[in-house]
C-alpha cells in the first residue's frame, strides 16, 4: 500500500447495527465537502441480532452483516481478526434513561461487554474499538466502568479510555461518547493518542444539514394540538421539553427516541417558522455525519432507531486513524501475543458479586 500502512487489517464488527462505526472504520467517503480516505481496513465478519438495521447495514456495504445474537455466536464461528469492533448496548448506562433508575452492569443488556471479552480471550486481536454512552462513566456510582475497564484489562489488553465530542471533528452534533480502545502489544499502546480536536469553536451548524423547506412534508410537523399541550405543561421550559434547537449551533445528540419523538420529551426538534417539526430521517443521517451516498430504509421508524443508534461515521474515522498511527511501521500480526489473558469469562457471576474496586490494580488508562 502506498498510504504509509504496510498490511491490510481484518476485522470483526459486533453490535454492527446500521453501520456507523464500521462506516466510519473503513472510510472512503465524503461528508460535508470533505473527503475521509480509505482505510486499510476489511470487515470480514459482522453481526447485530435486529434485523432491520441488519438490511440497512447490507443496502451500503459491500460485504455482508449476519443476523445473529452475540450470546448465540460460537467462539468458532468467529474467524481470527487484528480488530475488533463494537458499540456494545447503551441503553443500561445511558443518562437519557432514568426511568426505570439506570441499571449498568447489573442489567442483563449492560452484561453484553462480557461477551466482547468472550471472543478477545479466544481469538486475541492485536487490538479492539469499543464505544458506549457517557454514562457508562457514572453508572452504579462508577462501579460498572471499573469493572468494564477490568474485565478488557484481564483478557490480557493495555486499556486507554477518553470521552469525545463529535462536534469536535466536524460533525453537526454534540454527542459525547466514550471510547475504549485495547491493545495486545505495548508499542502500540505506548504510540497511541487518541484524536486531537480538528475543530476549535467554529463547529458545523444545523443550517448546513438541513433539507428545503419545500422538501420537508407536513407529517414531519407537529399538530397545533401538541404544540398547546406543550404550552399548558406546567414549567416546559425549566422541565427542558421541546427542545427547539438552535441552527447556528450544532445540534444535541440525536439518539433512537427519535423514532418516538415528542414535544413532552428531551429530544431535539425544529422551531421552523412558528411551527415545531422533527427532523427528516436524512437530516438524522448528516447529523449523525452519513454521506449523501447512505441509503436509508423505507421505513421512518426504522431510520430514525438504526441511524440515532450508530456511532458518527466521521467521529469513528478519526479514532481509526489514530489507531493506524500507532500500528505504523510494525512487525507482522503473528509476533503480537505478548500480554495474556488472566481472566475466564464463563465466570461472570464473580463479577457482579465483587467490589470492583478490588479488581482494579495498576491501571493503563487516562
Amino acid at each position: 500500500m502506498d498510504n504509509g500502512f504496510i498490511m491490510t487489517y481484518n476485522t470483526l464488527s459486533l453490535f454492527a447495527g446500521c453501520g456507523g462505526m464500521g462506516l466510519g472504520l473503513i472510510g472512503g467517503f465524503e461528508f460535508l465537502g470533505t473527503f475521509y480516505e480509505k482505510n486499510p481496513f476489511l470487515i470480514q465478519q459482522a453481526f447485530d441480532f435486529d434485523s432491520k438495521a441488519v438490511q440497512m447495514y447490507n443496502e451500503n456495504f459491500s460485504h455482508k452483516c449476519e443476523v445473529k445474537n452475540v450470546l448465540d455466536l460460537q467462539n468458532s464461528e468467529v474467524m481470527d481478526h487484528d480488530i475488533m469492533i463494537g458499540g456494545f448496548p447503551c441503553q443500561s448506562f445511558s443518562i437519557a434513561a432514568q426511568n426505570p433508575k439506570r441499571l449498568g452492569y447489573k442489567d442483563d443488556k449492560g452484561k453484553l461487554f462480557f461477551e466482547m471479552c468472550r471472543i478477545l480471550i479466544a481469538k486475541q486481536p492485536r487490538c479492539f474499538i469499543a464505544e458506549n454512552v457517557k454514562g457508562i462513566l457514572s453508572a452504579n456510582k462508577g462501579d460498572a466502568f471499573n469493572l468494564v475497564i477490568s474485565a478488557f484489562e484481564s483478557c490480557g489488553y493495555l486499556v486507554r479510555y477518553s470521552l469525545l465530542n463529535s462536534k469536535n471533528y466536524g460533525v453537526p452534533q454534540k454527542r459525547e461518547r466514550v471510547f475504549i480502545v485495547g491493545f495486545k502489544n505495548k508499542s502500540d499502546a505506548n504510540n497511541f493518542d487518541f484524536p486531537r480536536p480538528t475543530v476549535d469553536e467554529n463547529y458545523v451548524p444545523i443550517k448546513r444539514i438541513l433539507e428545503p423547506k419545500c422538501d420537508i412534508k407536513n407529517e414531519y410537523f407537529f399538530s397545533e394540538k401538541a404544540v398547546q399541550g406543550l404550552l399548558k405543561t406546567k414549567n416546559y421550559k425549566s422541565m427542558n421539553k421541546g427542545r427547539a434547537q438552535n441552527i447556528e449551533e450544532p445540534c444535541n445528540t440525536v439518539s433512537s427516541h427519535l423514532a418516538k419523538v415528542s414535544l413532552n420529551s428531551t429530544d431535539p426538534v425544529l422551531l421552523d417558522n412558528g411551527k415545531y417539526r422533527m427532523f427528516s430521517p436524512r437530516e438524522v443521517a448528516r447529523i449523525q455525519s452519513f454521506p449523501e451516498s447512505y441509503k436509508l430504509a423505507e421505513s421512518r421508524i426504522t431510520n430514525y432507531k438504526a441511524i440515532g443508534n450508530a456511532v458518527p461515521p466521521v467521529m469513528m474515522w478519526h479514532v481509526a486513524r489514530a489507531v493506524l498511527n500507532s500500528f505504523k511501521q510494525k512487525k507482522p500480526l503473528v509476533s503480537f501475543s505478548k500480554i495474556q489473558p488472566t481472566l475466564n469469562i464463563k465466570s461472570k457471576i464473580e463479577y457482579e458479586n465483587c467490589n470492583s474496586n478490588q479488581l482494579i490494580k495498576e491501571k493503563c488508562c487516562y
